[in-house]
């Protein structure tokens, strides 16, 4: 797509569904926890939508569509095809298609969040907004193959809609009549979106504007444990954008990267494998790389990809 012609218009759909969300997120759901507290079955189901769809984007979405940086048995796959279409992030070629370019153009016009735009923008601005013509899925041809990724791509509202919202009220339902159904749909529903797709949009802007880069200053993704705390692990994005093929994001062992652990227990069981990792020595290198630059008071040189 030629970004000269391309105009930006308001996506109205996507700015009133953030927008309500968060309104909903931030008053109706605190106003059923203050009259009826959070009982198990209610806190199960929320802790459970929370873990199983921001695991879905960053496990799934992110690592395995994305980066296919490993292999995962259909389970793995249609598991987190299905709860990632209930974080309301559009469907994975739409999302794995915006991320490549993100990684391709990072801090340029073509990356979709780019960060030099603004922290808002690359939080949730960009979504608020599209440019026409849309781009195409010219850099996703090998999820065009993919018939999970294509049925998820067919139905992903319905997806998300039924099993992201119906269900959660059905449970809240059967376990507490007319009060539970609001619970699970405020609780499992409603602020679980809204408390994952914060936690992905700072992959966007909190990751490139707090912390320090170490592998390479040549973009503006950074390093942050706080921000991992926030993001299932995806605090560690100057590794990411330097190394962007390794399963790991926290590559250090003490680095907090709940998805690298989940990634690394299923294949112990056979649900993924080929797991690509980094030799330490060429982590190594680039780190020092970037501490020789830092000492010099030279330019950043551009640091090796894997």
């Amino acid at each position: 797509m030629n970004n000269t012609t391309a105009k930006p218009q308001v996506a109205w759909i996507n700015s009133i569904f953030l927008c309500s969300v968060a309104l909903l997120a931030v008053t109706a759901s605190p106003y059923y926890l203050w009259h009826h507290g959070l009982d198990l079955v209610q806190g199960s189901m929320l802790f459970f939508y929370i873990v199983a769809t921001g695991l879905s984007i960053t496990l799934g979405y992110h690592r395995l569509f994305s980066h296919m940086s490993f292999t995962a048995a259909w389970p793995v796959k249609l598991a987190t095809l299905l709860f990632g279409a209930c974080a309301f992030e559009n469907s994975a070629l739409h999302w794995v298609s915006d991320h490549r370019r993100h990684h391709k153009h990072t801090d340029h016009d073509e990356d979709p969040y780019n960060i030099s735009k603004g922290f808002f923008w690359a939080h949730m601005g960009w979504i608020m907004m599209k440019t026409i013509p849309q781009p195409g899925f010219e850099n996703v041809p090998d999820l065009l193959k993919d018939r999970f990724v294509m049925w998820q791509h067919k139905w992903d509202k319905v997806i998300a809609l039924v099993l992201g919202l119906v269900v959660p009220a059905s449970i809240g339902y059967w376990h507490n009549g007319i009060d539970g159904m609001w619970g699970g749909l405020l609780l499992a529903g409603v602020l679980r979106i809204f408390i994952v797709q914060q936690s992905t949009f700072c992959i966007n802007s909190l990751c490139h504007w707090v912390g320090g880069r170490p592998f390479s200053s040549n973009v503006s993704a950074r390093d942050s444990f706080w921000v991992s705390l926030l993001t299932f692990g995806e605090g560690y994005h100057n590794y990411h954008h330097v190394f962007q093929h390794d399963y790991r994001n926290g590559v250090k062992p003490w680095n907090f990267d709940p998805t690298k652990w989940t990634i690394w227990l299923l294949s112990k069981i056979g649900l993924t494998g080929n797991l690509r990792r980094v030799p330490m020595e060429k982590i190594r290198e680039a780190e020092q790389r970037e501490r020789d630059r830092l000492k010099s008071g030279g330019r950043s040189m551009q640091a090796p990809q894997a």
